[in-house]
């Protein structure tokens, strides 16, 4: 989807799905015209391009998607949970913050191939019998961790509260130790850890013990004064694997209704997902917060990176299991390499904050406004930056309140039984003409001429991309030779210049493939006509299926689309694995219609869990008539990659 707002009207109309902000939080992204005009024009640019590092919403909006698109992601609600918390900031509790900061590694947790086959019911029992064991190591050292904490700690409340948590866990063990044996789990054998239990326990214990990571030197507390701080230290370390077991359990006790007590898995997923444990949880947060209240911030600082350190040996200890069944997680280890995985995906608003034609508009406005521009006098007519302004929101307005009458006169009056791609390809035919009209509209006003190349590449290298989408890239073409895997960016952006800029600055452009638009120049300067190569979902889903068709004729695929918008629809239908990202309210409405089914990932994916035998083509679904939806990049990388 396109929006020809202007890049000002566009920061103003930015809301994190359906939250409008507020005048004065409008006003903190959009850059004053005092302040721009003491800037250097390429200073300007940076502003712009820029301008949502302050504290922006995390997912930038169209003034079309603005109106039509208010809906929240589709995600798990453990997930969701973790998001409406990040949103509401939590500065009010250490803990919550903590939590919050490390809401990717919980994600990564939740993806590991344990847990999805444990979530599935289909986690092989000795996997499980060889977890518990590891569990049960864990679990003493845990409360041995607290009695260690106790001794330092400088109050009678706060002595209480960790000898009742110490008492919950020594429960816990014996909740381990009435189930064992229904598992075949031999009690009185020894137990030896694996490297992964050795590593999280002995880091337990080196904490409680004074041997603070991340403290000055590195050293061990020794002074009576420093020991006071060991109890919290202690519980900063201990408090993550409460927290994120309570989120594991309420996110896979979603997934027990498809098997009900025939769950072989029921009672562990029971236990963590009860108000007991969940209670548990609330309770060391809260000590937390009140031994955090009299600590230093660099005393924070250090609990924080302990915290986040815990997090990190729970995704390794998760991905220490054993997993002996093929797995659907992470998507790139049941691939073939001997196949090609072909990546694409779209740009604007899937891969960008920002919108590129808000992008170009502005450098549009910004060129008016510079004297002198080499190369511009005979392509552009004089105009000031205002009537530029006021140009680019008459297209502006005139798309928005067309494209909503576009997407409401191709929806058919009843909604389709079974999935009709000919007649959702059909329809589309007539939302690809009007994209070309609106386009043909903005190349007939003359706005894009004038535009410095340089100007435009420099605005591409500050432009910012989704939270998480540079990481996935950076790390999938790293191993673009072992996947035997090549990736492709499909966009409707008016200028690929800028798209090779956004990504050449991250360091992947080598490895992708951009098809999209170009501008036309006469030297470096835009002439203001634009070569239309990719204006509507029928060139996209074309160029998808012209790459697929020029893979080696002998050679089995399997292709991944990412994007968020109607323009994506097809392309996500064509695809083995389609995935949206985010939410788009017109792109369920449109697919809806037409008998598309969107589907959470993380259930989608415990579903082919349940599936997968020896099939390692389990994600081969072309024209399935489903799509997967995502909330961020960080979870398509859980996904592809693992943590």
């Amino acid at each position: 989807m396109r929006s020809l707002s202007p890049f000002l009207l566009r920061i103003h109309n930015r809301v994190p799905f359906s939250s409008s902000p507020s005048p004065s939080i409008r006003s903190r992204f959009r850059p004053s015209k005092r302040y721009l005009s003491d800037l250097g024009f390429s200073e300007k640019l940076s502003v712009v391009a820029a301008a949502d590092r302050r504290g922006s919403p995390s997912r930038s909006t169209s003034l079309a998607r603005c109106a039509a698109d208010p809906s929240p992601p589709t995600v798990g609600a453990g997930m969701e949970m973790v998001a409406k918390a990040a949103a509401a900031s939590g500065e009010g509790s250490v803990a919550r913050r903590f939590w919050i900061g490390s809401w990717k590694d919980a994600l990564f947790a939740s993806y590991t191939p344990f847990v999805v086959c444990l979530a599935a019911g289909k986690l092989n029992m000795d996997t499980f019998r060889n977890y518990i064991a590891q569990d049960v190591y864990f679990l003493r050292a845990f409360a041995q961790a607290y009695e260690m904490a106790e001794e330092f700690a400088d109050d009678d409340e706060t002595k209480a509260a960790i000898t009742e948590l110490r008492q919950a866990v020594l429960d816990e063990l014996k909740m381990h130790d009435s189930v064992v044996q229904e598992w075949g789990i031999d009690p009185t054998k020894e137990i030896i850890p694996n490297p992964a239990t050795l590593k999280y326990t002995e880091f337990l214990l080196a904490t409680a013990g004074g041997k603070i990571e991340g403290g000055k030197g590195h050293g061990k507390i020794v002074t009576p004064f420093e020991k006071t701080k060991i109890a919290a230290y202690t519980v900063g370390a201990m408090t993550p694997c409460m927290r994120l077991y309570a989120f594991l359990g309420k996110e896979l006790q979603l997934h027990l209704q498809y098997e009900g007590n025939g769950h072989p898995y029921k009672k562990w997923i029971d236990t963590y997902s009860s108000a007991g444990f969940e209670a548990s949880a609330i309770q060391i947060e809260d000590l937390l917060d009140k031994l955090s209240v009299s600590l230093t911030g660099e005393e924070l600082e250090i609990i924080e990176k302990l915290y986040c350190h815990t997090m990190k040996l729970e995704i390794e200890f998760f991905n220490a299991q054993p997993i002996v069944e093929p797995v659907v997680v992470p998507l790139t280890k049941l691939h073939d390499p001997t196949n090609h995985l072909v990546i694409f995906s779209d740009f604007d608003l899937t891969c960008t904050v920002l919108d590129s034609s808000a992008l170009l508009a502005e450098i549009a406005i910004l060129s008016a406004s510079k004297p002198g521009q080499s190369g511009t006098d005979t392509l552009s007519v004089q105009r000031s930056p205002s009537d530029v302004r006021n140009f680019w929101d008459v297209l502006s307005k005139q798309y928005t309140e067309e494209y909503e009458q576009c997407i409401e006169s191709l929806l058919p009056p009843e909604q389709a039984k079974i999935f009709d791609y000919e007649s959702l390809y059909k329809s589309l035919e007539q939302f690809s003409n009007f994209e070309k009209q609106a386009n043909s509209r903005v190349i007939e006003s003359g706005l894009l001429k004038g535009m410095n190349l340089e100007d435009i590449k420099r605005t591409g290298e500050c432009l910012i991309l989704q939270d998480g989408c540079k990481e996935f890239f950076q790390n999938v073409v790293k191993i673009k030779q072992k996947l035997n895997a090549e990736f492709h960016i499909l966009s409707y952006c008016w200028c690929a210049d800028l798209i090779r800029s956004a990504f050449s600055s991250v360091g992947c452009l080598n490895e992708l493939g951009i098809h999209s638009n170009e501008f036309n120049y006469e030297g470096s300067v835009s002439t203001g006509e634009i070569l239309r190569m990719m204006e509507s979902p029928l060139d996209k889903v074309k160029t998808f299926k012209s790459i697929i068709a020029n893979l080696a004729s002998e050679e089995k695929h399997l292709s991944v689309y990412i994007g968020d918008s109607v323009g994506d629809l097809l392309c996500l239908l064509e695809a083995d694995v389609g995935i949206v990202i985010g939410s788009s309210l017109s792109l369920r409405r449109v697919g809806e219609q037409f008998g598309v089914s969107f589907v959470p990932l993380y259930s989608g994916l415990i579903k082919k869990q349940r599936e997968v035998i020896e099939d390692t083509h389990v994600w081969k679904g072309g024209l399935s008539g489903v799509v997967y939806t995502a909330s961020s990049w960080t979870e398509m990388h859980a996904f592809l990659l693992g943590a």
